[in-house]
């Protein structure tokens, strides 16, 4: 069976300020929620702005570093895979959501903050053959209070 790849890279500004939470088992989780404009020509040629909004998450000491210095409107670039999961809702309907999970984020400057801080940069390396962010947390761990 051959093995894909699974890399995203996105580029843009927080919506919001990022919520830093902790598992159960202490480990930390920062999520993020990355407004992603693209513009383009419509038919009657004229300039149209679309965005999208993706939900990244950063697992471990990297989220509570970024956490200190990211805000609502810090333009960055996140580098990971995505992930889907799912979860029952208050209904006991299934639901599911896609997010990028981190393994490397990159201030970009701009926007509220960003450029306050210049360029910094924040990696890790795949642990325990994925990517991960402190002892295994981030690869299906079912004490996250989403």
């Amino acid at each position: 069976m051959a093995e894909g790849l699974n890399r995203v890279l996105v580029m843009g500004n927080l919506g919001a300020d990022p919520e830093l939470r902790f598992t159960q088992g202490g480990t930390a989780v920062l999520n993020m929620r990355i407004a992603v404009t693209e513009s383009y020509l419509d038919r009657d040629q004229q300039r149209t702005e679309r965005t999208e909004w993706v939900n990244a998450v950063v697992w471990g000491a990297r989220a509570e570093g970024l956490k200190k210095v990211l805000s609502k409107g810090s333009r960055l670039l996140v580098e990971g895979r995505l992930q889907t999961s799912s979860y029952d809702d208050r209904d006991g309907n299934k639901r599911y959501k896609t997010e990028v999970v981190a393994n490397n984020v990159v201030l970009c400057g701009g926007g509220k903050g960003g450029g306050q801080r210049g360029a910094a940069q924040a990696q890790d390396e795949p642990q325990g053959g994925g990517y991960g962010y402190g002892g295994g947390a981030g690869q299906g761990d079912d004490d996250i209070p989403f």
